[in-house]
């Protein structure tokens, strides 16, 4: 007996294996961290920047709490703000130290 192609294949069971977790974050972590080994306070400033452009943009579409520790969005764009300023300083200060 030849059976119709158009019939979908009978279920087969099969035991459910567990997801492997893929610890993607943890490369984008190290990434992170080498371009900050190499740019310093350049790459703070650039990450800081684009962290506050993207908080603010979300809290202005009206996220007020964050997964981030700091919780509350307005601490978050503090706290990026901060870094950002940190970075200029780093940056002003190595330009400095090239001048003399």
């Amino acid at each position: 007996m030849e059976r119709d192609p158009r019939q979908a294949e009978p279920a087969r069971v099969q035991a459910a294996a567990p997801e492997a977790q893929d610890p993607l974050r943890l490369c984008i972590f190290a990434t992170v961290a080498l371009l900050g080994w190499i740019l310093g306070p350049i790459a703070l400033v650039g990450f800081a920047t684009l962290g506050f452009v993207g908080y603010w943009r979300a809290r202005r579409a009206g996220l007020l709490k964050s997964r981030c520790v700091l919780g509350d969005t307005r601490v978050v764009l503090v706290y990026l703000a901060i870094l950002v300023v940190v970075g200029a300083v780093g940056i002003g200060t190595g330009a400095l130290g090239w001048l003399r």
